[in-house]
């Protein structure tokens, strides 16, 4: 079955450093640059398990924007991106210290992401499911065609995933309450300190995944190192993580799960065989340098 995944262009900047950052000084880090965009990201891991994928997005007119869409291709990605003359292409500079992360974002052309683009991507997909990245009902300008895109993709029949993207945007927006304001999908995407905004007071990831229920049809908790859960109206699932020699860079780790599983689960898998298969991208992604399986 055939995916169209809609979310943001972006060029990562990626820095992992040794130590605590010497505020005011020099600190000494590995730097590169790559493709990023949590959407992107699974698109291209979707891409190296077979599933035929089609991203959609928007990027300025500019080298960046061609570097980022010839990246996705040689992926085995098909792109519906608009470009925008005179807009700069989205970038994010990720600091990566001991396994953590923390990013500083200029959003470029994302922003400009509009309903034309979700019922283009629609209309040249062909496909039977739609996944949506959360960071685009983050930022107000382009809200509306995220939650168009959700819309639009159920009333045309197919399926419908969301990732919770991160959670700090999720906070600032009131975590449940602003969830609540989106199409509710077949699957909700989340880390445990997602889980954990949407649903205060909860902890454990069977109790997440069940009490995010109203959120969404099924719910995925996933808990790094820990594995993943699964819930639905028929119980909850739990499949146990997968072991690497080093975490090298968390970064797109989530997204390559959400492709690990989806190809899974589109195929007719169920939630068990799912949850192994996020799972081990997930752990292919950790253990390399940059959110890509090509980076």
């Amino acid at each position: 079955m055939s995916v169209v995944v809609i979310g943001d262009v972006v060029t990562d900047i990626l820095t992992v450093h040794e130590g605590p950052l010497a505020i005011g000084s020099d600190t000494i880090a590995r730097v590169r640059i790559s493709g990023g965009g949590s959407a992107a990201n699974t698109a291209a891991w979707l891409a190296t398990t077979g599933c035929p994928v089609l991203f959609a997005g928007v990027a300025g007119d500019d080298g960046p924007g061609d570097a980022r869409l010839a990246e996705l291709r040689s992926d085995g990605v098909r792109t519906s991106v608009r470009r925008v003359p005179g807009a700069a292409t989205g970038t994010v500079v990720v600091l990566t210290s001991d396994a953590e992360r923390t990013m500083f974002t200029d959003r470029g052309a994302n922003r400009l992401l509009d309903r034309s683009d979700a019922d283009r991507a629609l209309d040249e997909g062909g496909a039977a499911h739609l996944h949506l990245s959360a960071y685009v009902l983050f930022d107000p300008d382009c809200a509306p065609a995220g939650r168009h895109a959700l819309s639009e993709a159920r009333r045309r029949g197919l399926t419908t995933s969301l990732d919770a993207a991160s959670a700090a945007p999720l906070s600032h927006r009131g975590g449940g309450a602003f969830l609540s304001s989106v199409p509710r999908p077949d699957i909700l995407f989340a880390n445990l300190d997602e889980a954990r905004v949407l649903a205060p007071g909860v902890d454990a990831p069977a109790d997440l995944a069940r009490a995010l229920l109203r959120y969404a049809r099924a719910v995925v908790v996933k808990s790094g190192a820990g594995g993943a859960t699964w819930a639905d109206s028929n119980g909850v699932v739990h499949a146990p993580g997968v072991a690497v020699d080093e975490v090298v860079d968390p970064t797109g780790a989530g997204d390559a799960f959400a492709a690990g599983f989806l190809s899974a689960w589109l195929s007719g898998s169920g939630p068990q065989e799912a949850l192994r298969r996020g799972n081990e991208l997930g752990a292919r992604a950790v253990s390399r340098l940059g959110g890509r399986p090509a980076d």
